[in-house]
């Protein structure tokens, strides 16, 4: 092949993909590696062996499939990127030794630093960000805090170890700490706030010591190193020298991927959490604590409604119907139980039939949950059908996003143009499309690239670096990447008055969920 190649790799909740793509921005090539996190010692984890393992192993299945279709080897790119679940906390030594096990997003320990962080600073500052992880960890008094050298976010950690650099993207680096869209980087006031609140700690380094430099897309974010090479173990494959963009998070992979960036559109990335980003015309009136403020790869200032819980628990009722199927003697494929889930759903009554869930995997700050469990319950003469259990769960699976989404909307005023979903909830085709559409009171598109998501959104972005040429990003996605790219747009049904039922019970009955996490302890704990 003549054509220029292009890498970008994002590490996911539950797959670290790879996808490699020419300067025409189709993909040639996809490798990828399935993980989960765990919960060891009351924290959410991966470990960094497995993140190395998996990118090996990710980017050498990307190869085997580049050789398998163009019988050739994959003897050279021209950039790449990495782009990673945002937020968490990796804290590191002089020595580059890492200090804790890494913390992801999902953790839910760091309520009083996000409280009191959010007060003084008169921003909200949400638990998942890094800097709530920092500032709990200095709160509980632990040990490695005053050796660390530096902190970042695992887009950044694998950065660093392919570039040497530390440097992250400007919109991963918003959920670090809150980032001025005037300078495109941390913002000074609130680290001058921060560096105050901590001043009687006597620590030996101040916040911008140990924060990553902040770069924003088409900035050039170092070239891959011989060490880098030996990391990814593709030393009969790579140079040194290639150029990377700056990493990214996965929100921001996610507007690049669904050409979400301009002002007044906005994307909802579903999978394992489920979150919305809408990029502003003017700021926010006031700070919510269900709403980040984060911003695009370029830094243009975006609302975000994180949920920690979207499908894991309709992935769970899956495998265990998958597993009925097998002592049926029938053994239905995993992937068929879960396309009927979402299938039948659209068969279900507007109202879910008396039928009620929460998918609270882990903890939920929008709803203010701090642990999860994940809860189903019913009417006594609900019309209890799979096709209403169905529904009940994608319902559920959207609900707290809504909750969040209906502030933007009532409170703020916020006007979206365009709202583009991409990521697990939309593979069946139509149906998670129709149930975000209807819960949310808003049209929902797909594009045909909508189901790559964020690694070819860090693709695109590796590209925009090598021959974007000075134009900004959002003139290189409508008149580059995206031009003439179908779009199947789904419109909600504002007459279904089952929705707002549901989400009365749902809201309702928060407080069943909040006893079940205070009640239902495992006996371990």
């Amino acid at each position: 092949m003549q054509k220029e190649k292009i890498l970008g790799i994002e590490l996911g909740s539950t797959r670290i993909k790879s996808v490699l793509i020419d300067s025409d921005f189709k993909i040639l090539a996809q490798g990828s590696f399935q993980w989960e996190n765990q919960l060891k010692n009351g924290f959410w984890t991966y470990s960094l062996d497995d993140v190395q393992k998996g990118l090996q192993q990710s980017f050498t299945n990307l190869c085997n499939n580049y050789k398998s279709t163009y019988n050739e080897e994959l003897d050279s790119i021209k950039s790449l990127g990495f782009s990673a679940m945002m937020h968490g906390y990796l804290a590191f030594d002089k020595k580059g030794n890492v200090l804790v096990p890494f913390r992801t997003w999902r953790n839910t320990t760091t309520g009083k630093a996000s409280e009191i962080l959010t007060k003084e600073m008169s921003f909200n500052i949400p638990i998942r960000w890094s800097i709530s992880h920092l500032y709990q960890a200095i709160l509980d008094s632990e040990e490695h805090v005053k050796n660390i050298d530096y902190i970042t976010t695992l887009a950044g950690y694998v950065h660093w170890k392919l570039t040497g650099e530390k440097v992250l993207g400007v919109g991963d680096a918003s959920g670090m700490f809150p980032i001025d869209s005037n300078t495109n980087t941390y913002d000074q006031k609130m680290v001058d706030k921060f560096n105050a609140l901590i001043k009687g700690n006597n620590l030996p380094w101040t916040l911008l010591d140990i924060l990553p430099k902040v770069a924003v897309a088409g900035e050039n974010g170092g070239v891959l190193t011989k060490d880098g090479i030996s990391y990814l173990n593709a030393n009969s494959i790579l140079q040194e020298g290639i150029i990377t963009a700056p990493p990214e998070g996965d929100a921001g992979t996610g507007m690049v991927a669904t050409n979400a960036i301009a002002v007044k559109t906005g994307n909802v990335s579903a999978g394992t959490s489920v979150f919305a980003m809408i990029v502003l015309d003017k700021p926010l009136q006031h700070a919510h604590e269900e709403i980040d403020m984060v911003t695009t790869p370029s830094g243009n200032a975006v609302a975000m409604v994180h949920c920690n819980n979207c499908t894991s628990d309709i992935n769970a009722w899956s495998n265990l119907l998958h597993q009925f199927s097998q002592r049926l003697g029938v053994d239905i494929p995993i992937t068929k139980v879960y396309e009927l889930m979402y299938s039948c759903a659209l068969d279900g009554d507007i109202d879910c039939g008396g039928l009620l869930s929460y998918n609270y995997i882990s903890g939920e700050p929008t709803t203010r949950m701090i642990q999860g469990r994940p809860l189903f319950m019913r009417l006594p003469d609900a019309n209890f059908t799979f096709e209403n259990f169905a529904k009940t769960h994608l319902y559920s699976s959207v609900a707290t996003l809504k909750i969040g989404m209906d502030i933007l909307v009532t409170k703020e005023a916020v006007q979206v143009d365009k709202l583009f979903g991409h990521g697990g909830f939309f593979t069946t085709k139509g149906t998670g499309q129709k149930i975000m559409a209807d819960m949310l009171k808003t049209p929902v598109s797909v594009m045909e690239t909508s189901g790559e998501g964020g690694s070819w959104g860090m693709a695109i972005l590796s590209a925009f670096t090598y021959l974007g040429y000075g134009t900004s990003l959002d003139s290189f996605l409508e008149n580059q990447v995206f031009k003439g790219e179908f779009i199947d747009t789904i419109t909600p049904n504002l007459s279904n008055k089952g929705v707002d039922q549901f989400m009365k019970n749902y809201i309702s009955s928060l407080e069943v969920e909040k006893k079940a996490s205070e009640t239902f302890i495992d006996i371990k704990e």
